[in-house]
């Protein structure tokens, strides 16, 4: 579990996403930012190999670049709201997709995958599965099942998350200990309403 460092301006986020008197148009501005926050932290754990490069002053300059074979899978519809800060991150970047719902005559059953569409490759790759919001922990749970029938290493998933719950982290991480979860903040009050105010569907 990797929790973003709290500083002003990611508590200043969390607050404007919180208020039950944030419009539409606020919430997705500062939903977008905090979200460009966690892909950008999440960048930082996918392999990498030393580059060589010129200057303009004709001088040498030992960087880094990343290796080939990453993606990222959202889960539908939540998760959809990732992609814009990982493609304006990674241009070129491949991103497959998931339904997992609760069937709607019984919630408490466990979640069912629905709809997958993945990398064909999927299996060589480093995965980051995006989705916003972990309160009980069964749709990433069913999503990191879907992922390891497709051969994906736990090791080569991070899940990345902005709201998770203590109960939430526990569950995902004693079945699949190798997954790393990234978030900005770890609360038993998950702010469940996120897809809805962001695609404006709360109204």
């Amino acid at each position: 579990l990797t929790v973003l460092r709290t500083t002003n301006q990611i508590r200043w986020l969390q607050t404007i996403l919180r208020n039950v008197n944030t419009d539409h148009g606020d919430f997705v501005f500062n939903a977008d930012r905090l979200i460009r926050l966690v892909i950008e932290e999440a960048l930082n754990f996918l392999p990498t190999c030393n580059k060589t490069v010129i200057t303009p002053k004709d001088q040498p300059y030992e960087g880094k670049a990343f290796l080939k074979g990453n993606c990222g899978v959202s889960i539908v519809r939540s998760g959809e709201a990732m992609e814009k800060s990982l493609r304006q991150c990674c241009r070129s970047i491949r991103i497959g997709k998931m339904l997992v719902r609760h069937p709607e005559e019984d919630p408490n059953k466990p979640a069912k995958v629905i709809y997958v569409k993945l990398p064909p490759d999927i299996a060589e790759r480093n995965v980051l599965l995006m989705y916003p919001l972990m309160n009980s922990g069964g749709t990433i749970h069913q999503s990191i099942k879907e992922l390891k029938k497709n051969n994906v290493p736990e090791d080569r998933i991070t899940i990345c998350t902005l709201f998770v719950t203590p109960y939430s982290v526990n569950r995902v991480l004693d079945d699949f200990p190798g997954v790393r979860v990234l978030t900005t903040e770890v609360n038993d009050d998950c702010a469940l309403h996120f897809g809805e105010r962001y695609f404006g569907t709360d109204q």
